[in-house]
């Protein structure tokens, strides 16, 4: 952890489950929690990376591999995180996939897939954390979001339509769990320079002219998500519900 972030000491001992967590910007999560003394419950698809990065980690953690388009499969995973680490105190709703495809391709089935990649388990890992931070009275729940939808990106519209979603349930699951002190937001990032979009998206022209529609003239590095979703989560945010908080370096 760099010297000059804010340590939260509210977040030692709270248990946080992140899904997506084995790559990209759900990792560096796994990572900051963990350095805040938080006890980290996972879940990914990928076993071999969600492995490794448990072993990379200090203090009491657990990973769940599953597939979360696979429901009962994402509840089952969310059991086996509590009988570890405890019910949730903190839910990163973080996984995503954004596919590149053609609006003129895109069947139902193609369609119904994105939804179930980028939206629909947000609402269930929901469903499955609540009843125990109501128990607790209290908790925090940080949903990602994206800037595609923001900036009328081309190239992925069913994803971006299950990102503009997020916000819907955002605030709608604010309202919902409110009287129990849950506060649930949304964390918007911008072009994020993870390791798959380095490989995969990232050239000269395209890092140019996103830089050039921010305000701030710099790539955007994976840990300032997790440093704002640490914010979110910390008592320093205690009266932040239903809001955007965008990690975007001003591009939107």
């Amino acid at each position: 952890m760099s010297a000059n972030f804010a340590n939260y000491p509210g977040l030692a001992g709270k248990t946080v489950f992140i899904t997506g967590g084995a790559g990209g910007i759900g990792a560096e999560t796994v990572r900051a929690f963990a350095a805040q003394g938080a006890r980290v419950g996972f879940v990914d698809l990928n076993a071999d990376a969600g492995q490794a990065l448990l072993a990379e980690l200090d203090g009491q953690h657990a990973f769940a591999q599953c597939d979360l388009r696979d429901i009962e499969a994402l509840q089952a995973a969310f059991e086996r995180l509590v009988a570890a680490l405890g019910e949730a105190d903190v839910l990163v709703n973080n996984a995503a996939h954004d596919e590149r495809h053609d609006w003129r391709e895109v069947t139902p089935e193609y369609w119904d897939d994105r939804m179930a990649t980028n939206i629909r388990h947000m609402f269930f890992a929901i469903q499955s954390v609540a009843p125990g931070m109501i128990a607790k009275g209290k908790g925090a729940i940080v949903n990602l979001g994206s800037n595609s939808w923001w900036e009328c990106g081309a190239g992925f519209p069913a994803y971006a339509t299950a990102k503009s979603a997020v916000h819907g349930l955002t605030r709608t699951m604010a309202r919902e769990l409110g009287d129990h002190r849950i506060r649930v937001n949304t964390v918007v990032p911008g072009w994020i320079m993870t390791e798959r979009q380095k490989e995969l998206w990232v050239t000269p022209e395209a890092l140019a002219k996103q830089v050039d529609r921010q305000c701030l003239p710099d790539p955007i590095e994976p840990v300032y998500v997790a440093r704002m979703v640490l914010f979110l989560a910390s008592d320093d945010a205690a009266m932040c519900s239903a809001g955007n908080f965008m990690v975007e370096g001003g591009s939107i």
